[in-house]
């Protein structure tokens, strides 16, 4: 203990950091309406008068990179040793960091809802329509926020030999005193509080599968607490062993888990209807990918429906690229910056298109088989399981589903702690254990925090708070990502 806080008082991004997050939960305890209200309505501000430009800024990326990566400067490497993983271990990585259990939290409910409430016009069905917006919304555009900060750092780390912090990536940001430090410690703490976010969504998501097993309410706060410290615990023991050992291993166990369920509801589904949502709503995506970029015309749903939708989406992909983009570029050394982009850009994209489409498609097929709907499929909780219910084999899929969720969250936690270390390391690729420690411990303690502040005053519904605290993260990150795109073009064609 007297080491970790000798540590504490030796690093001042770290001893700020903690101090910070410390603070941030000492006020949300004590007063909690007043920080509810202000991020509730700072979260709506932004959405109100930047909403637009986060769209723009979305296109903006895929272009730009689509650029880089069919030009001269996409053959750069990223170093000169080959790729330290396998092409299997390093999508299985990205993706479980990247999206992971998301793709659990809203398979079924998200498609579902854009089903019964078309957002877009364009003459195709309503469950064209909904799988094109989900695709939309989960598809090139996430991820190429996240891949923008991936070839940033990955340059600045792997071809300039710099350190991984976002702060040094780019030697302009030395040219004013404080801002490297100000971009890494901004950075840490959107990193945590998307952490809480997630580990929060995900946990009453696991504590309602569990409940929905074992026939009982959910709500055990008891339950809730216990998984975060079994996520936290195991992902400390992840991050602890390393890269290679750990989140690799980890990511891999993630994406067989993932196949095992999306081939046991493919199966059994319309598999003939299943492939030709997925093509034809693939198609339309991609033809109308400028127009739904843009909200044009009859693409466009309304500001309500984009307010509660998509600029929430943009704005949460935005807050999470700068630590999902700074692992992706952590474990990319030896590929080429048109690997990295195409790879990060259209794989994981077409795995989510598959996973939305087969079960989409089959809830879709089961509502109409009921003939009502009395929105079995409306709490994002449980709408998984209930959709499992009404398959064969039911509690061995719903308590897979269960071990998927912890899995998929333990690897977005042990990611995270590993990034986190290596910017409180002073940029080492190998972080020592003794900050993975620290992370693990900071992590653990304002996770368990937020649970228990939400159950005492569950109607400032604190965990949404801490979600839409990450709208407000976003904003610096989104006018940093149009200046990174300036300086990187700068950068990369200089001596290309």
């Amino acid at each position: 203990m007297k080491s970790l806080l000798s540590h504490l008082r030796n690093n001042l991004l770290l001893s700020v950091s903690a101090f910070l997050l410390l603070f941030i939960a000492i006020y949300i305890f004590l007063f909690t309406e007043t920080f509810y209200f202000l991020i509730e309505n700072g979260s709506l501000w932004v959405r109100e008068w930047f909403g637009s430009f986060y769209l723009w800024l979305g296109l903006l990326c895929v272009v730009f990179l689509l650029i880089l990566a069919f030009t001269k400067v996409g053959k750069q490497r990223l170093g000169d040793a080959p790729p330290e993983f396998n092409r299997w271990s390093w999508i299985a990585m990205l993706y479980s960091a990247g999206m992971g259990a998301g793709i659990l939290l809203r398979g079924v409910q998200e498609p579902v809802y854009m089903f019964l409430n078309p957002p877009i016009k364009t003459g195709q069905s309503n469950e064209i329509i909904a799988l094109e917006y989900t695709f939309y919304q989960w598809g090139f555009t996430a991820w190429a926020f996240y891949a923008m900060f991936a070839i940033l750092v990955g340059h600045s780390l792997f071809v300039k030999n710099r350190n991984i912090r976002l702060g040094t990536s780019l030697h302009h940001f030395k040219r004013i005193k404080f801002l490297p430090s100000g971009i890494d410690l901004l950075t840490i703490l959107t990193t945590v509080a998307g952490l809480v976010a997630a580990i929060g969504l995900g946990t009453t998501q696991i504590e309602g599968g569990i409940g929905h097993l074992l026939h009982q309410d959910a709500g055990n706060l008891v339950l809730t607490l216990f998984l975060v410290l079994l996520i936290c615990s195991v992902a400390f023991l992840s991050a602890w062993v390393g890269i290679d050992k750990g989140i690799k291993r980890l990511s891999n166990w993630n994406i067989y888990l993932t196949i095992i369920l999306l081939l046991f509801v493919f199966l059994q589904g319309d598999i003939v209807l299943i492939l030709e949502n997925f093509l034809l709503a693939t198609y339309h995506y991609i033809v109308d990918f400028v127009p739904l970029s843009l909200a044009l015309g009859d693409y466009d749903p309304g500001k309500e429906f984009l307010t509660d939708w998509t600029y929430y989406y943009w704005a949460f992909w935005l807050a999470w690229a700068p630590f999902t983009g700074i692992f992706i570029a952590r474990i990319s050394k030896g590929r080429t910056i048109r690997e990295i982009i195409l790879g990060v850009l259209l794989i994981p994209s077409i795995g989510t298109f598959l996973w939305f489409s087969v079960f989409g498609t089959s809830a879709f097929n089961l509502i109409e088989q009921w003939g009502t709907y009395q929105n079995e499929f409306g709490n994002v909780f449980t709408s998984l399981f209930v959709f499992f219910s009404n398959y064969p084999l039911a509690i061995f899929t719903n308590v897979l589903t269960v071990i998927l969720l912890i899995s998929f969250l333990v690897t977005s936690v042990d990611s995270a702690i590993y990034v986190l270390s290596m910017f409180t390391s002073r940029g080492s690729e190998n972080p020592k254990r003794r900050y993975r420690l620290i992370w693990a411990i900071i992590i653990l303690i304002f996770s368990e925090a937020i649970i228990v502040l939400g159950n005492i005053k569950p109607d400032s519904n604190v965990l949404t708070a801490m979600q839409k605290f990450l709208i407000i993260g976003s904003l610096p990150f989104a006018f940093f990502t149009l200046i990174v795109m300036i300086l990187l073009t700068r950068t990369l064609f200089k001596k290309s």
